[in-house]
């Protein structure tokens, strides 16, 4: 399908970006989805690496937002335990197993880090104790009780999560940290199934879509500061937390900079944000 979408004059693909079509605000690719170009398979990874810079004298850059959502998650909620792990820097699906199993960070065994893992970025997207022990394959009340450890030792998210369907039956919307509104006709629905499905958007709404004013505002930065430097380097594809760039060689130091700069300071938190880079000839190495 790829082949068929290079365009015969420039012999590139081009995608089209909509602005409009995901609820969360997050842009949309289409014609061809250069989004949902795989990478977690063999055959996914060749596919990226057929990704190239259009030049010899060109390499391609990617910066790509670290645990995001989860640090939204901690300047949203104000949850002074998760701000503190994110402010020391540790490995926060750890130290969040430390916390909810009662061990020592260093004794952290892989299985509880990739519960906590589960439980971090599961919770706020309104998943129940039934779907944690589905994914996790545990019964189903072992998965109620790291639930219900998680939210003892972080209990500022919990406090969200209720504040947040509070506030949106009261109002009709949510709305993210630049106050960009999510309106939700279903959340006072007298069908638990419909309202149910409502409060998992309310409490999700804010952090992703969070996450992707933060992007949009970090890519104007980033193109007002390609044209005040009369940079040559062009940025060239957004997937979700990620930022792709076609760059000449000598511009390679200067844009990385530029970039997670830019990135970092798109929108204030109250942890640090991390941005990862990488360059490479191709997209697969780039990443």
């Amino acid at each position: 399908a790829l082949h068929s979408a290079v365009h015969p004059v420039t012999g590139r693909i081009h995608t089209t970006f909509n602005p409009l079509v995901a609820a969360t605000g997050r842009l949309n690719s289409e014609n061809p989805n250069l989004q949902n170009i795989p990478i977690r398979t063999e055959r996914g990874r060749e596919i990226r690496r057929a990704f190239v810079a259009g030049g010899k004298q060109l390499c391609l850059i990617t910066a790509d937002y670290s645990q995001i959502e989860l640090r939204i998650i901690a300047s949203v909620t104000g949850d002074e335990g998760l701000i503190k792990d994110f402010t020391a820097e540790v490995d926060i699906h750890a130290a969040t197993a430390a916390k909810v199993f009662e061990v020592p960070l260093a004794e952290v065994t892989d299985g509880q880090r990739s519960r906590a893992k589960m439980v971090n970025f599961g919770l706020v997207y309104g998943m129940s104790s039934f779907g944690l022990a589905q994914r996790l394959h545990i019964p189903r009340a072992e998965a109620e009780e790291i639930i219900d450890r998680y939210f003892a030792k972080y209990p500022s998210i919990e406090q969200y999560m209720t504040d947040t369907v509070d506030f949106a039956r009261a109002n009709g919307y949510v709305k993210t940290l630049r106050g960009r509104r999510r309106y939700l006709r279903d959340i006072n629905s007298r069908n638990h199934t419909t309202r149910a499905a409502a409060e998992r958007v309310a409490i999700n709404a804010p952090i992703q879509g969070s996450a992707a004013d933060m992007i949009k505002l970090a890519m104007l930065d980033i193109g007002v500061l390609l044209r005040k430097r009369k940079l040559q380097s062009r940025m060239i594809l957004q997937v979700h937390d990620e930022l792709v760039f076609e760059v000449p060689e000598g511009e390679v130091e200067e844009l990385v900079a530029l970039a997670e700069s830019a990135m970092r300071d798109a929108m204030p938190l109250q942890v640090p944000v991390v941005v990862q880079t990488a360059v490479g000839a191709d997209w697969l190495e780039a990443h």
